[in-house]
């Protein structure tokens, strides 16, 4: 088993929950609600206001989210939805159970490494929502001729 720190559209009531939720190919359990003991930028960007973690480690807010327990299955169904290793980066890193508990946890967390340096001027969020100003367009409504890693990547 494995445990995946997630912070944006996986996260319960969240528009790609259903890849921990309702992933037939393997196994997912909620284990609690987290946050990061470092900062690090949240940010929404490109045209279809997607969620990255950039790791500018310092930078940013402690990040919110949650923690789950996966099997093998649903760790490479979130390596291919994150485009793992070729988009994001999948790393080892503490972060804080904040329900209860405060005990430490070390996870999963997917973060954009290479990225433009001007992204950090956009606003870093502490906990993300797909329900705000922003809506967030989900893989299967955008054009598939848009590259957000031009706009994201070095």
């Amino acid at each position: 088993m494995y445990s995946v720190f997630v912070y944006g559209t996986l996260k319960k009531d969240e528009p790609n929950h259903h890849w921990l939720s309702n992933n037939k190919s393997g196994y997912s359990k909620f284990v609690c609600s987290a946050e990061t003991i470092e900062r690090y930028p949240l940010i929404i960007a490109t045209k279809y206001n997607v969620p990255f973690l950039l790791y500018s480690p310092g930078n940013g807010e402690f990040v919110k989210g949650e923690i789950y327990e996966v099997d093998e299955n649903v760790l490479k169904d979130l390596d291919e939805l994150e485009e793992h290793p070729n988009f994001y980066i999948r790393e080892e890193h503490f972060v804080r159970c904040v329900s209860g508990t405060e005990i430490k946890i070390k996870v999963w967390i997917y973060f954009i490494k290479q990225f433009k340096q001007e992204l950090l001027n956009l606003p870093m969020l502490e906990n993300y929502t797909s329900r705000c100003d922003h809506k967030y367009v989900p893989r299967y409504n955008r054009n598939p001729d848009y590259d957000h890693k031009q706009i994201i990547l070095l």
